[in-house]
């Protein structure tokens, strides 16, 4: 169905869109109109800001009233989550207060759509409850990485999450793993830099690289066995696939990390009916209003190994 603006719009923007990108507040507000329109009808000048031109980059400021043109916006249907889905992410819910949400993620649940995956936590807990003027990630997890994952009520918080998930010193992350094979050195820092290829075909790689970007995990033995090792890590830096990348370098692939881990480590767990991987993102503190700490804990499966272990 299509929402059609017959006249020209006046919108006032309010403190929640403060130093926001005039394009990307323009990207919500006309949901539904191609971004190549949106840019076309701020260069010829139809929409403006205070009755001026601004580039896409202008950051809004309170008060300032923005010009809209009469637009078609065409409205796409999702379609319906499964009752299955919102039921799930409902129960995931861990703590929730007025400007965020923290959740203990499933494992095998991406965090939001897109790669042929019609629905994430994002769209399912969105549809979950309509109410809601705004949820937005504030971060994210491997969809196949269980744990932590906070949702932004309002966009003042998610401004000031989004500061501090940047700085990386004013939150502190760790995450359970459980690696192949028995930890050898004990606690080690591993401070290698990674690099993102696209190795195989179109799918994207990360690995250890003198010319990548700084990454640095702290890797501290809680359980050995010979077969696996629960190992609490500890990261100071955020990227892709940082946990999983620097296992792999120090010789203990993660059990069941598909893209990274030895074939034969997986499959011996496989055969025991375990086919996920097994990285959780386990504590996660920072400082906003207060001070906040959260521990999201393992999930039945994740327990079930662990009681196993010493027997296999």
């Amino acid at each position: 169905m299509n929402k059609v603006w017959q006249s020209v719009q006046h919108l006032e923007i309010g403190p929640g869109h403060h130093q926001q990108r005039l394009d990307n507040f323009l990207f919500t507000a006309l949901k539904g109109l191609p971004k190549s329109r949106v840019y076309k009808l701020l260069r010829s000048g139809q929409i403006r800001v205070n009755k001026g031109r601004k580039k896409p980059d202008y950051r809004l400021n309170t008060g300032d009233m923005v010009r809209i043109p009469p637009v078609e916006l065409v409205e796409r249907d999702p379609g319906q989550v499964p009752d299955f889905l919102l039921e799930q992410v409902e129960n995931a819910v861990l703590h929730e207060q007025d400007d965020f949400l923290v959740l203990n993620k499933p494992a095998g649940m991406p965090v939001h759509a897109g790669s042929g995956i019609r629905f994430g936590v994002i769209e399912s807990l969105r549809q979950a409850r309509p109410q809601e003027p705004m949820l937005e990630l504030v971060h994210r997890l491997d969809r196949d990485t269980s744990g932590l994952l906070l949702i932004a009520r309002n966009r003042p918080c998610m401004l000031k999450l989004h500061e501090l998930f940047s700085s990386h010193e004013a939150i502190s992350k760790s995450y359970q793993a459980l690696v192949c094979g028995r930890w050898q050195g004990g606690e080690q820092l591993i401070d290698q830099p990674l690099q993102k290829n696209n190795l195989q075909g179109v799918e994207r790689m990360v690995q250890v690289d003198p010319e990548g970007k700084p990454a640095r995990s702290r890797f501290i033995p809680l359980h050995y066995t010979d077969r696996a090792s629960l190992m609490e890590v500890e990261i100071y830096t955020g990227r892709t696939h940082q946990i999983r990348v620097h296992a792999v370098w120090a010789g203990h692939p993660i059990v069941g990390d598909r893209k990274y881990a030895e074939p034969g480590c997986n499959q011996f767990f496989k055969n025991l009916g375990y086919k996920r991987m097994f990285l959780h993102a386990h504590t996660l503190a920072f400082q906003l209003d207060q001070a906040y700490q959260f521990t999201a804990p393992l999930d039945p499966e994740w327990q079930r190994l662990l009681q196993q272990l010493d027997t296999l």
